[in-house]
């Protein structure tokens, strides 16, 4: 009797702690399915914010684009110039078309590729009045009556295209609107003396045009003609009066500013009336 009375109770204990054991699992199986089926806590700040503290993300900051700068080769320039120029191919304000660095203060003319590597330089003639600024309405005005004060090269970003003048000449009109235009020298006045005052070492006498940009023979033939067939193109004229960067919203290349488009220029047409010289 007592033996039978001992495993009577064994059995009811061992039965009593399988149960427990069972509804221990079955909690904490459950706990989970109610944790999942619950509302995440409120909140109430922007969207972007929550995600992010629910799951954090490690951003690294995207590595910074090297400059790019235009290739003078071995000629000199100005700081101007190459400050423009360098711009120019580090912004892509040329919109991947030839562009020419006319530099009026140094009387110079840079031809670039696309890409920004040079295609040659010349000296240039250029407006007998210094400023920035055409008269207005000059381009249709005889060259008999612009008088010494108006016959500017005006600054400024323009779309040039290959052309012809009234004569049959070609040119690269430059700004049409003003009768401005980029060719051969021209023989004009005998005391003019054009082309010699390409050939001499200063800039000082390079002043004598109506407007137009004079460059030599050869240099128009063998560097401009080939740059501007087939393609527009542009041409910076820099500034005597105000600065680059007023002018072209221009930015220095090493520093990485951020650039500002240049107002854009109307195509010019094919041909003119009667340029300026």
């Amino acid at each position: 009797m007592l033996i039978s009375k001992l495993l009577g109770f064994a059995l009811l204990a061992l039965s009593q702690s399988a149960l427990a054991q069972m509804q221990l699992a079955a909690a904490e199986d459950a706990a989970p399915l109610s944790n999942l089926s619950r509302p995440p806590p409120a909140y109430d700040g922007p969207a972007h914010e929550a995600a992010a503290a629910l799951f954090p993300i490690a951003m690294d900051p995207l590595p910074a684009r090297p400059p790019k700068y235009a290739n003078f080769e071995h000629e000199r320039a100005t700081h101007q110039a190459r400050h423009v120029a360098d711009w120019v191919v580090d912004s892509g304000d040329n919109r991947n078309l030839p562009f020419a660095i006319v530099d009026k203060k140094d009387a110079r003319i840079f031809v670039f590729d696309a890409e920004g590597r040079l295609r040659g330089a010349a000296p240039a003639l250029l407006g007998l009045a210094l400023g920035d600024d055409a008269v207005p309405g000059i381009g249709v005005r005889p060259l008999s009556g612009i008088r010494p004060e108006e016959r500017t090269t005006p600054a400024g970003r323009f779309v040039a295209s290959l052309g012809r003048n009234i004569s049959g000449k070609e040119i690269l009109w430059v700004d049409y609107d003003g009768a401005v235009s980029l060719h051969p020298v021209i023989k004009g006045k005998p005391e003019e003396r054009r082309a010699q005052r390409l050939t001499t070492p200063t800039p000082l006498d390079n002043r004598i045009s109506y407007g137009c940009i004079n460059v030599p023979v050869g240099f128009f033939a063998n560097v401009v003609r080939p740059a501007f067939t087939g393609t527009d193109g542009i041409v910076y004229v820099l500034p005597e009066t105000r600065s680059a960067r007023e002018v072209f919203a221009s930015y220095d290349t090493g520093e990485r500013a951020r650039p500002q488009p240049a107002g854009p220029s109307v195509p010019a047409p094919a041909a003119s009336p009667g340029p300026r010289q």
